[in-house]
């Protein structure tokens, strides 16, 4: 609904014309009954059609028929497809045939709006009301509210341009009534609530009652702000300026236009800069600024113009000649005149032909010319007398009154109604929290009991993992390599060798022991139990295992927290896999630093004959050692980090030379401490 200049077109002096009906105003334009003015147009336009649907390209028929088979329904959803080409005729009136073959009404609708918008903008109010009307009724088979809603507003414009005040109220009250009855309304029917606010507002212009025009207006600025709706918006800054031009505040109004402005080049639209400029350009002549205003209007009067609308161009016209008559450029001021006062008696726009008689009745008194200044005063009185009507100003004031008083009336129902609601649910409510509380804690039983169950699970497989790790840690082939060893030591008669490991070896098994009961320890502590694995497994390795712990400075050992055992397989891992086949100086490195306030990382390095030949050399082995360590220790580091707000991470790192050759592994623990 954001794409159309609605209520851009100055309602200043758009007095109403009493009517007997809704005809009556546009039947000037042309004295054929309006009945046969659309048959004719319809048949013409069929003929044109016929002739002329194989011009339309392929590209377009696969859209067409893309969009009748998907059928949406809302305006933005059409418009988002058929945006481009709203504009050509041509293109229209094939995608109107065909969605008719289809029975796809809402898009009849849209499709014959666009025309009925197309002829609008070009005065030809006739065969734009006559489209509008059929988009109506198109409306009303798709059962569509949005589109009727749609439809009846621009009805409304369109009276509104030719000062048809009385239909035009009727018609955007209809729209705004119908509209304000959808529950959830989409955006399509929010727009145009907006726009028929806005003609309310514009209806209050012509009453001059401003304040209230102003009050009206800015509600509907608030709403299309809300919206994001760049076109609406300007439209409200460019309404609220007339209405203060009109109170005499011509800075404010000037401050307003020049909004207005602003939005409409950055939409791009002509017909909208055209208008605002010609506003702009009418403050200037009021504060006499000639020059400033003739600058403007010149060049707009050519785009006017070549926009084709004949109601700007005619406002347009009628100010270059007020601006030039008060140069004392009599002749040039007289021909714009009569051209903006020959539109406006063509295209049937009684405000206009009103102003144009009064300048013209000023421009005779100026050139010396009494008898004609008196006849064109006249005319003016004539005119304004006819669009001043009484009855009818009476008639639109009584109507929005009767309006607001009625919306009132119906919000108290609602409210009254909303009222026995309450009492009805309040008295609900006690039944209803009766039940939520049992319910409640019905529910809080069943979670505590599931909750159990999963902490006992929890603990089972924390357990199973602990007695799992103690089994590695304790299996068998170290046990008895290490007695075997210590045994050695004996038998060699080397008694004082033979106590020392044995007592560390004792002191890892008690260690050992005591760590498989607690979740975590000190990295203090297990650092202490690698040292004793690492001094027992260098006995099997005749001592040749260069093994060394290296500290960062701002690491307090004592107060990291870790699980208990966690380095040993990988220690086991670097002894059995990366050094045992290894020839030469055996190195293994631990070194912990600190990552960043969240983590440390453990790095163990040796200098094996890296992962890859480990692989190998284990495929020619008879007896496979299988590992389970690390994977165990990985599932209890998963478990120790959930206390945490990071997760540990493990990862292996093979080590090269500058000749891509294996020189080792290094293996990185990132265990979170926060």
């Amino acid at each position: 609904m954001a794409d159309f200049r609605l209520d851009q077109v100055s309602p200043k002096g758009r007095l109403a014309v009493t009517l007997p009906n809704r005809d009556q105003q546009l039947k000037k334009q042309n004295r054929l009954p309006l009945a046969i003015q659309s048959l004719i147009y319809g048949l013409t336009g069929l003929l044109m059609f016929t002739g002329v649907s194989q011009n339309v390209p392929s590209s377009f028929k696969k859209t067409t028929d893309s969009l009748i088979k998907m059928a949406p329904e809302t305006y933005l959803e059409m418009n988002s497809v058929l945006r481009p080409h709203r504009r050509d005729t041509l293109y229209m009136n094939y995608f109107i045939d065909q969605a008719t073959q289809k029975k796809y009404w809402s898009g009849v609708s849209y499709a014959l709006n666009q025309l009925g918008i197309w002829e609008r903008n070009r005065s030809r109010f006739s065969k734009a009301v006559q489209l509008h009307r059929e988009a109506l009724e198109a409306a009303t088979k798709a059962n569509s509210i949005e589109f009727r809603v749609f439809s009846l507003n621009m009805l409304g414009v369109i009276y509104r341009r030719t000062d048809a005040i009385k239909t035009a109220l009727d018609y955007n009250k209809e729209a705004l009534e119908l509209a304000e009855s959808v529950k959830n309304p989409s955006r399509g029917i929010k727009r145009s609530i907006n726009v028929s606010l806005n003609s309310i507002g514009n209806l209050y212009l012509l009453l001059k009652q401003y304040d209230l025009a102003i009050e009206q207006l800015r509600k509907s600025l608030k709403l299309e702000e809300e919206l994001g709706n760049t076109q609406g918006m300007a439209i409200n800054y460019q309404n609220i300026g007339e209405a203060l031009e009109e109170q005499g505040k011509l800075e404010e109004a000037l401050e307003s236009y020049e909004t207005a402005l602003s939005y409409d080049v950055a939409l791009g639209s002509p017909r909208g800069q055209a208008i605002c400029k010609n506003s702009i350009a009418q403050i200037y002549i009021k504060q006499d600024k000639i020059d400033e205003a003739l600058e403007i209007l010149e060049p707009t009067l050519k785009e006017s113009k070549a926009i084709g609308d004949k109601f700007i161009t005619s406002s347009v016209e009628i100010n270059t000649g007020w601006a030039m008559m008060q140069q004392k450029r009599f002749k040039d001021a007289e021909h714009h005149l009569l051209a903006g006062l020959s539109l406006a008696q063509r295209y049937n726009m009684p405000r206009s032909i009103s102003q144009a008689y009064t300048i013209l009745s000023e421009l005779a008194e100026k050139s010396g010319n009494p008898k004609s200044a008196l006849d064109y005063y006249k005319l003016a009185s004539q005119f304004d007398e006819e669009i001043s009507n009484e009855r009818n100003l009476r008639y639109v004031s009584d109507i929005i009154m009767k309006y607001d008083t009625e919306k009132k009336n119906n919000q108290i129902q609602m409210l009254a109604k909303e009222n026995e609601l309450v009492k009805v649910r309040l008295r609900k409510n006690n039944t209803i929290l009766l039940i939520c509380g049992i319910a409640l804690a019905l529910l809080a039983g069943i979670f505590y009991i599931l909750y159990r169950q999963h902490h006992l699970k929890n603990e089972k497989k924390l357990l199973s993992l602990e007695q799992t790790m103690l089994r590695s840690q304790m299996n068998p082939h170290f046990l008895f390599n290490s007695l075997n060893s210590i045994k050695l030591y004996i038998i060699n008669n080397e008694k004082k060798n033979a106590v020392h490991y044995l007592n560390k070896f004792s002191k890892l098994v008690r260690k050992i022991l005591e760590a498989s009961s607690l979740r975590e320890i000190s990295l203090a502590e297990e650092l202490e139990t690698v040292e004793l694995y690492m001094n027992i497994e260098n006995i099997r390795f005749s001592n040749e295992i260069n093994f060394s712990i290296n500290i960062s400075d701002d690491i307090d050992v004592n107060n990291v927290k870790i699980p208990s055992l966690i380095l040993q397989p990988f220690l086991e891992n670097a002894l059995w896999h990366g050094l045992s086949s290894k020839e030469g100086e055996k190195n293994i490195q631990l070194q912990v630093r600190r990552e960043n306030e969240r983590f440390i990382n453990i790095a163990i390095i040796d200098n094996g004959v890296g992962r890859e030949a480990s692989e190998k050399i284990k495929e020619t082995k008879v007896l496979k050692r299988k590992s389970i360590g690390i994977d165990i220790t990985k599932e209890r580091l998963a478990n120790f980090s959930k206390d945490y707000q990071n997760s540990f991470t493990i990862n292996f790192e093979d080590l090269y030379d500058e000749a891509r050759q294996a020189i080792g592994t290094q293996v990185n623990l990132h265990i979170p401490t926060i």
